[in-house]
């Protein structure tokens, strides 16, 4: 039998989910950053920032704390009082968890979209794919460059450290990482799923760097291939071998939320310039990236007029992408960060 208090609850969950109107407008965010979080040069928080709404996305990631999961999860058990609805319910609306979920399946159906474009256009296209990269990354760099003032030892030297440490992963990483065990793919979650809240830092972009980026997007493509199968009688062996790569990286990117993120955060407030500095000059140094794969051996690349024609071409189509994005994001405010 149903008491007072579950239906005063149930009123209470159902009153807490936003109107239809504001999870679909939310649900379309996250479809549009999706897409940008799914490729390189392009960052999910620069499509917060034009859709205004990075400040609440900031707010709700940084609410959601270890203690606050644990004291959720506590009040839908019979431990520490009981089940109590209404406390699940004050800690769910405390970390915008509405707002974070809907947000969260557009991102994740836009990333699972984008990666199978990719994974085609790497076995059939790649000096197209990697040109369109490189015009990315290196508009990107440009807007970001704009927006930083290099006017001091300490910021000149973050900025040449940025650089050259971006420049040489991205020419070494591919043997070095490229067939990195797990710990690789943890280590790749953590850190670019914590620039993901960056405006202008692409997580796309440094699992370039670190040669994930073509792993990454082949092994969900073969995750949700093995998902599909399984549904209509396929081997479970489909899901586990490539699931293990994304558990792997999904944890390091959980975790890369709750420290690396909050690290740059600090990093941000104790010296903002030297920071910004530091993580612009990653993007420049990152030019060398989709080059180097290109001559790499897995696609040992014959550079002729042809293929450089194709490659500058398509280079010319992903920069200006990236600035009709900056120009509907009225010059892009890295103090807000």
């Amino acid at each position: 039998m149903t008491t007072a208090p579950d239906r005063a609850s149930d009123r209470t969950i159902r009153e807490s989910i936003p109107p239809a109107r504001e999870w679909a407008k939310t649900l379309l965010i996250g479809l549009f950053m999706g897409t940008a979080d799914g490729v390189p040069g392009v960052s999910g928080g620069t499509i917060a920032l034009i859709a205004g709404i990075y400040e609440r996305l900031v707010a709700a990631i940084t609410a959601v704390t270890p203690g606050r999961f644990l004291a959720g999860v506590t009040a839908l058990t019979p431990l520490d009082g009981g089940v109590s609805i209404d406390r699940a319910l004050e800690i769910w609306e405390s970390v915008d968890g509405w707002f974070l979920i809907t947000l969260l399946t557009g991102i994740l159906a836009a990333v699972a979209t984008v990666t199978r474009i990719v994974e085609y256009a790497d076995e059939h296209a790649p000096i197209v794919l990697f040109g369109f990269f490189f015009g990315l990354i290196a508009a990107s760099a440009l807007v970001l460059l704009r927006e930083i003032a290099i006017d001091t030892a300490r910021t000149a030297v973050a900025a040449l450290a940025g650089f050259l440490l971006a420049f040489y992963v991205s020419g070494i990483s591919d043997g070095v990482l490229g067939g990195g065990g797990l710990p690789v793919v943890f280590l790749a979650g953590a850190i670019a799923v914590s620039a993901m809240i960056l405006p202008g830092i692409s997580g796309s972009l440094l699992l370039v760097i670190m040669s994930q980026y073509t792993r990454m997007t082949e092994t969900l493509s073969s995750f949700i291939d093995g998902l599909t199968g399984l549904a209509t009688g396929g081997s479970i062996d489909a899901v586990l071998g490539p699931g293990r790569v994304v558990v792997a990286f999904v944890l390091g990117g959980l975790v890369g939320l709750f420290t690396v993120a909050r690290l740059i955060r600090r990093a941000l407030d104790a010296d903002r310039e030297t920071t910004l500095a530091f993580l612009v000059a990653l993007v420049v140094g990152a030019l060398r990236a989709p080059v180097a794969t290109l001559n790499g051996p897995e696609y040992a690349v014959t550079w002729t007029v042809q293929t450089l024609w194709t490659f500058g071409v398509v280079a010319a189509v992903g920069a200006a992408v990236v600035l009709v994005l900056d120009w509907y994001a009225v010059d892009l405010d890295l103090d807000a960060v």
